[in-house]
């Protein structure tokens, strides 16, 4: 079957998704988070056909990090789908409503967004993150995973389509395309009569290239170029602990920690434990001129480091003399995902919280919290850094549009 036919289907069985009741959603998806840790041992075993060629193509550390599943993962999918199976479904949603003059009743309500393309590279959660929260929210979906997690993908996908199959959820509704061929994703992207929304997950390169070739609308997903600022009148014991979370927990994240800014008057008192608990856990330092002499381990910082997402355990370090000089390097640099400043003056909090251009703004927390799960929503299709339509985590909400129902009873203009 040619893909314009499969997708063409997944376009009309979009329609009975929307239909379907939450019963039947919610015991499709309890089913899937069963059958994922009984089959957990398959899942390891497919994983690790990926993970080995990932490192014979000498891939990053942190690719493999993002590639490789274990037993905890495979459970924290599982709990994940029952988290989204569990929460109320926006479908049918009345968000307004009121009575006409002339007797109609009109209601505003929450829909499916219709067919969803999802392109993504080396996360295989991300597989049943996204199937999860299509099917509670009502929408078809095509898939289309990286190459270099192609064993994984695959098998997620049989589990699912199984599980599918015998729960009463539309045949063709699900597509995973299986073929690394970038011309079938060149073609995929002209289909804008049958999908109605394209979400690419995945690096700069993925979504420059998906702007550029694309006729269907996109949500752009976050890169993660994440910034903590040092107030003056920051607690060090606090500071110190959270920029070794937001930068080492998990480095190979899009909300991890890349840039630090430090308040010049603070920065000779914490640098000397700052540089050694990095230094502790392996974290190279490239450090702006004025605070350099405070790391005497560091190189010199480029304005090409203040630009990147590092994605490993590297951190550019700047210092700054004002807030509101934080908040301007912030919106230059920064990428609207995360970011967070460490303060004791509630004024310097609000002012940040206000003035700072991104998703998500935290007030002396990490900003490994932007996520999905964290925020309550089982999982997520992306972080969204743009402005229009979804900002932030998605979970079913932001996977729905709306849609006036208007009931009358002979009316005419």
């Amino acid at each position: 079957m040619d893909i314009l036919t499969r997708v063409k289907e997944a376009k009309e069985a979009s329609f009975e998704m929307a239909a379907l009741s939450d019963t039947l959603r919610t015991r499709a998806l309890l089913k899937l988070a069963d059958e994922l840790e009984k089959q957990s041992d398959r899942i390891l075993k497919a994983n690790a056909q990926d993970v080995v060629c990932a490192k014979e193509k000498k891939l990053s550390n942190a690719f493999v990090e993002r590639l490789t599943l274990n037993p905890a993962k495979i459970v924290a999918m599982a709990e994940g789908v029952t988290t989204i199976a569990k929460l109320t479904s926006p479908i049918g949603e009345v968000v307004s409503g009121f009575v006409h003059e002339n007797g109609m009743k009109i209601e505003q309500v929450r829909v499916p967004l219709g067919t969803l393309l999802m392109i993504y590279e080396s996360r295989p959660n991300v597989t049943i993150d996204a199937l999860a929260l299509a099917i509670k929210s009502g929408n078809s979906m095509i898939l289309r995973g990286g190459s270099d997690a192609l064993h994984t993908n695959t098998l997620l996908f049989t589990l699912f389509t199984e599980i599918i199959t015998s729960s009463g959820i539309p045949n063709g509704a699900f597509i995973f395309i299986d073929s690394p061929e970038r011309e079938i994703l060149d073609t995929l992207l002209t289909f804008h009569d049958y999908i109605d929304v394209v979400i690419p997950r995945g690096g700069k390169s993925l979504k420059s290239y998906i702007l550029e070739h694309s006729t269907i609308p996109m949500i752009e997903t976050g890169s993660g170029l994440c910034h903590t600022y040092i107030d003056k009148s920051a607690d060090i014991k606090k500071a110190l602990k959270i920029i070794i979370n937001a930068k080492t927990q998990r480095p190979g994240v899009c909300n991890a920690m890349e840039t630090l800014l430090i308040h010049s008057e603070i920065l000779p008192e914490i640098a000397i434990n700052l540089e050694a608990h990095l230094m502790e856990k392996g974290v190279e330092l490239r450090v702006c001129q004025n605070a350099l002499p405070y790391f005497p381990s560091a190189s010199l910082a480029t304005h090409e480091d203040f630009m990147t997402e590092y994605l490993e355990l590297i951190l550019s370090i700047k210092s700054v003399s004002t807030l509101q000089e934080a908040i301007a390097h912030i919106n230059f640099y920064g990428s609207k995902h995360s970011e967070a400043i460490i303060t004791e003056d509630y004024s310097h909090a609000e002012y940040f919280l206000d003035r700072v251009d991104a998703s998500c703004v935290y007030v002396n927390a990490s900003t490994r919290f932007t996520d999905g799960s964290e925020f309550g929503f089982g999982g997520e299709i992306g972080i969204s850094t743009q402005k229009l339509h979804a900002r932030g985590p998605m979970g079913l909400r932001e996977l729905t549009t709306l849609k006036y129902k208007i009931r009358g009873n002979g009316q005419i203009r």
